[in-house]
Parts: C-alpha cells; structure tokens; sequence
C-alpha cells in the first residue's frame, strides 16, 4: 500500500541521487558474548551480517551531504516528511535479457532493509532531523533500464518532500 499526500500539499525539498549497490540492514548474526566493563554484565554482541552496510550507508550520507551543499539546505529537514525511492540493483547475468524481469530474489534485498540502511544515511548526513520524521515512503526496485527512473548503473534516486502542518 502507498500513502501518498496529494500532489498540491508536498514540497520537494531535496533529491538525492546515489551511485552505488545498495545493501540491506538489519539481519544480525550472534558473535558470542562480551563483559561491559563498567557494569561488569556479560551481554551477547551482534553484528551485522551484511558486509555491504557501511558501504553503502557512507555512500549515501556523502550524497545526500553533497546534495545539501548544492542546494543550500543549512539546517535538517523537520516535520512530516514523506520519501520517494527508486532503488537500481544489479541485474543477475544469468537474467533474460529481452525481456522484463523483476528484482525479486535475496540478491537484490529486501525493500524494507534497503529502506532502513538508506534513511539510517541520510539522517547520518543530518539531512532529516530523523527517519522517524518519514510518515510516508514510496519505494521500488528496478533494474537499469527496466523503470522509467531507474539509473543506469546501481544505486537509488531518493526524492525528500515536506508536508503541511506540524512545522518544526
């Protein structure tokens, strides 16, 4: 389901265009257990199991940090914000090649990962104040060439709008 505010009320206060393969965040594996030194409690750490996370989290804070430069943008963006994305993934060799296929195998992630570690750098970037201010998302996943605004290598096309009332 996509929940949208009508055209009219939106501002498009930022895009945002990345080059990069984008990675999903959020699937941790055990790596045993540490001692907190100050509390002397032993606590299970976690890590994350996609190697692929801090690249592309840092290739989007840089972006969106550029993004802000170009355009100006001084403080983060506050209030009820809503986002559109269109993440490009890298299509599988082994893909037909005439014929329109869809992103739909581990390989290209799950959106709501890629959604996690893209807001995680934009907010790094201090473009939005917080992804907790996003109320509303938009997002697909292409292949070059196979959408109307899929790039033409990986990456993604990050739209950041405003909304009306609540102005922070």
């Amino acid at each position: 389901m996509t929940l949208t505010a009508p055209e009219t009320e939106r501002h498009l206060r930022l895009t945002i265009v990345v080059h990069g393969r984008p990675a999903p965040q959020g699937s941790k594996k055990y790596a045993g257990h540490r001692l907190n030194a100050a509390s002397g409690r032993r606590s299970a750490v976690l890590v994350e199991q996609s190697k692929r996370v801090k690249p592309w989290r840092a290739l989007v804070t840089r972006a969106a940090m550029d993004t802000m430069l170009d355009t100006q943008l001084t403080e983060p963006l506050d209030g009820p914000l809503e986002a559109d994305i269109v993440f490009t993934v890298r299509k599988p060799a082994s893909s037909p090649k005439r014929r329109r296929t869809w992103p739909v195998t581990r390989h290209s992630g799950d959106l709501d990962k890629l959604l996690r570690s893209t807001f995680d750098g934009i907010t790094d970037a201090e473009a939005i104040a917080d992804d907790s201010r996003i109320i509303a998302v938009t997002a697909i996943k292409a292949f070059p060439g196979e959408h109307p605004e899929a790039l033409d290598q990986p990456g993604a096309i990050i739209r950041l709008y405003t909304l009306p009332g609540d102005d922070r």
